[in-house]
């Protein structure tokens, strides 16, 4: 059964947990954990609200996530707070016997939505024409899984941000071009990291079926689709400026989601996991602008008071599909599996889940 269907079957939020105070939801919450028990498995990613990290059993990325739930091969009900293709991963890695849910199936994800299936399969062919079997498909793991199914299909892998430089130097082993899905930014800038100039690059505009350069085709070594993550893309470089004479002795590290001038204009750019390990092992007294989403950040601000760590645009606002789990959803979720009817299950289709895991399997064999 396809995401879409099971969408078309899930009804909103109950009314009466809107009405319900933060102490109840809370206490709800904390009884029906101890009474399933290991049956359940919350993962919460590091986006979420802290109101909902409070009850996770692992916090971490999409994919890390994914293998944890997997992993823990007692719980029958994942309860995956995130967004949607963080739950289909689960769903493709975990068993049978293992049922994943999402608390709120508007719980979407702006960058993965912007790497549409049916557009993929129109690209293809016209960037075959151009430039001839001489492309592999990769696809940052922020991506649905009928994406990650066409990369699979196609002899290509997933990546994420932090092994992204290794399976580049992996698909350039492969093939002549690599075809960057959905991420144009971690695309460029990981390509540029390793040497590849930005000139040799091309986007691949899916509204108007176009490649965008002035390059002859010839020169293009990466492809990268017009997509981005909406939270990241919000990082100027001006706000960079700000902070340098704001605060000029404060180092700014930012996501490699970040446009390539902002992290150009930055100290230094890694993986969620990369900017909270740099900051964990920063020296107390030391300065910090981050340019990640807005809940991480106000996080690390709390557990480390002995530094001083500002967000590197503090009028920003936290990602609002991942703020689409909160409290009153967590809640619904859990008293509808312990009721037996619980609802926003996600299934990936066996056909697509196979294809997507030989993607998925490519990038841990390598990573």
């Amino acid at each position: 059964m396809s995401i879409t269907s099971l969408l078309q079957q899930t009804s909103l939020l109950p009314e009466h947990y809107r009405g319900l105070s933060k102490n109840e939801m809370e206490s709800r919450i904390i009884a029906i954990k101890k009474r399933l028990g290991s049956k359940l498995f919350i993962p919460g990613h590091h986006y979420q609200k802290d109101e909902v990290i409070q009850f996770a059993d692992v916090t971490g990325d999409s994919l890390q996530l994914a293998q944890l739930s997997a992993a823990n091969k007692e719980a029958e009900h994942i309860v995956f707070c995130g967004v949607h293709f963080m739950a289909e991963t689960a769903d493709m890695l975990t068993t049978e016997q293992q049922h994943v849910y999402l608390p709120d199936m508007r719980a979407g994800c702006s960058m993965a939505d912007m790497a549409d299936i049916y557009q993929t399969e129109q690209a293809w062919p016209i960037l075959q024409q151009l430039f001839g079997d001489t492309i592999i498909p990769l696809t940052y793991v922020n991506s649905t899984a009928a994406i990650k199914a066409f990369t699979g299909r196609h002899g290509g892998a997933c990546v994420t941000s932090s092994n992204a430089k290794e399976m580049v130097k992996w698909a350039f082993t492969q093939k002549q071009r690599i075809f960057f899905l959905p991420d144009q930014h971690l695309g460029r800038n990981t390509a540029y990291d390793l040497g590849i100039p930005l000139e040799n690059m091309a986007v691949w505009n899916p509204q108007t079926n176009m490649l965008e350069t002035d390059q002859s085709p010839e020169n293009i070594q990466v492809i990268l689709w017009k997509g981005h993550c909406s939270v990241h893309e919000g990082f100027t470089v001006q706000h960079t400026e700000f902070v340098r004479k704001a605060h000029p002795n404060m180092h700014i590290i930012v996501h490699p989601e970040c446009s390539r001038e902002v992290v150009a204009a930055a100290d230094d750019a890694g993986s969620t996991k990369y900017i909270i390990d740099t900051i964990n092992k920063a020296p107390s007294g030391s300065a910090w602008a981050i340019g990640t989403e807005m809940n991480l950040v106000n996080r690390i601000i709390k557990q480390h008071p002995d530094k001083q760590i500002i967000s590197l645009n503090e009028n920003f606002c936290p990602c609002l599909t991942m703020n689409r789990i909160d409290l009153p959803h967590l809640l619904w979720s859990l008293e509808s599996i312990e009721q037996g009817q619980p609802h926003n299950r996600i299934q990936v289709d066996t056909h697509t889940a196979e294809e997507a895991r030989s993607s998925l399997e490519r990038m841990l064999l390598r990573a």
